[in-house]
């Protein structure tokens, strides 16, 4: 069952995780995708500015002449967030190096920058740049006017605008994106989360039957599933035959077997010049055969597939002895957990139960107490009274194969050896101590349930 719930947990991980990965990874993709297009296109539209600006640039006798207007109006503007200006790097006669040549009426009051680009002549150069703190883009672009007897002129002119509106446009683009993005990653996982349960529908109902069978509310798996999970229906409900037809056999032939043994030895038995020792070792042998064949006959070989709840068990159980030990003389108090199940036989658990509760019942003064708890992986019980309990040389001693069950004292070792034998076939533990309720006597039964 854990495989299934498994498989499941696993296949709606990966659909989630596929989508919040590859989803955000193709919005941050888009993102930067579009950050480089605007960039791009603020480069291009930076770019015919400065060719607008020099257009209109002029050189004579070593001076650098500019219209008092430019056809763009936002040159013409005072802080309108595009400005141009001229600058030198190299050193034309009369000029210093590094000089601010001309600026765009847009520019006064503001400080020149001191990190202006200067590219090499008939190269350009795109950027950012700060000016006043606040981030610009910028367009340079080195020019060089030839004068008289063949002396250079050079200038570079730079387009700076503020990155204000650039960046507004890509915050609304991320804004919108990571909406749409995320109203997509929640349709696509609900989407995946339907398809991923309609698809592991038949498995779910394939877990319910198992379940069914574990806990023999069911023989068989009933339903129609899939081609792919057909054949293994098919094959549990072929092993599933099988194994109660063997075990039918199997039990039919010990009881068979326990018939033609008892018969000859009842004949046996009833001689009457048959000596006292002979009856006795009769008498042996015949609790022998008994106690074998009902070791034998136990499910816990194949048991994996049956349940039984507690309840049901020790109700009809505690209810009998109620009738044999009548209160006030004995009191016997249940807690048991309705929801506890022991995987195995119906008729082993009577035999477990009653064979305690009896030895209770018959070495307490006056109370008994069955506690049943259980969780995923553990189901426990305990027997308690208030009798004289079991010494400690007992407890040692009492599960030591080779040892009487008669041999201890009155209550406590009727039938103790098959229950010890029938717990060892379910792989579980018996365990005798002091009841701290009770002061008598504790047997404390475990099972692994193991994880459905």
């Amino acid at each position: 069952m854990s495989l299934l719930n498994s498989l499941k947990a696993r296949l709606i991980v990966s659909a989630l995780l596929l989508i919040l990965v590859l989803l955000p990874l193709i919005g941050f993709t888009l993102n930067d995708a579009f950050r480089q297009q605007v960039k791009s296109a603020a480069k291009n539209e930076l770019s015919a500015y400065l060719y607008s600006v020099l257009a209109v640039t002029e050189v004579d006798n070593n001076r650098l002449l500019m219209p008092e207007l430019l056809v763009e109006n936002q040159f013409n503007v005072i802080q309108s967030g595009l400005y141009a200006l001229i600058s030198t790097q190299g050193k034309p006669p009369g000029i210093s190096a590094k000089h601010l040549l001309w600026q765009s009426n847009s520019f006064l009051a503001s400080q020149t920058p001191q990190n202006l680009p200067h590219p090499a002549t008939g190269q350009s150069e795109f950027g950012e740049i700060l000016l006043e703190g606040k981030p610009h883009l910028i367009y340079s672009f080195s020019a060089s006017f030839e004068q008289r007897q063949n002396q250079q002129f050079p200038i570079t002119i730079h387009i700076i605008k503020d990155q204000a509106n650039f960046q507004l446009q890509i915050d609304k683009f991320t804004r919108q994106l990571w909406t749409w993005l995320l109203i997509l990653m929640v349709l696509l996982a609900g989407v995946q989360l339907a398809w991923l349960l309609w698809t592991l529908k038949p498995l779910a109902k394939f877990k319910q039957e198992l379940s069914d069978v574990e806990q023999g509310r069911a023989m068989q798996l009933k339903a129609d599933y899939p081609t792919e999970l057909q054949a293994v229906a098919r094959q549990l409900n072929t092993l599933l035959n099988t194994e109660q037809s063997q075990r039918k056999r199997y039990r039919n032939a010990l009881s068979d077997l326990a018939h033609s043994l008892k018969t000859p030895l009842a004949v046996i038995q009833s001689q009457k010049d048959l000596s006292q020792s002979s009856f006795e070792q009769i008498t042996v042998i015949n609790k022998i055969i008994g106690h074998q064949l009902k070791r034998a006959q136990s499910a816990a070989g194949s048991s994996w597939h049956l349940g039984i709840k507690v309840s049901s068990v020790s109700e009809k159980l505690v209810r009998t002895l109620r009738k044999i030990y009548r209160p006030p003389e004995i009191d016997i108090t249940e807690s048991v957990d309705s929801e506890a199940i022991f995987k195995g036989d119906e008729s082993d658990l009577t035999e477990i139960l009653g064979n305690l509760l009896d030895n209770a019942c018959k070495a307490a003064k006056s109370k008994v107490l069955l506690s049943v708890s259980s969780n995923d992986s553990q189901l426990n019980i305990a027997i308690e009274d208030d009798g004289q309990g079991v010494s400690p040389e007992q407890q040692s001693q009492i599960f030591e194969r080779g040892i009487r069950a008669d041999s201890y004292m009155q209550g406590h070792g009727i039938g103790l050896a098959i229950v010890r034998d029938l717990i060892d076939s379910y792989n579980g533990t018996l365990s005798v101590t002091t009841s701290e309720n009770l002061g008598g006597a504790k047997f404390e039964i475990s099972f692994s349930q193991g994880k459905s």
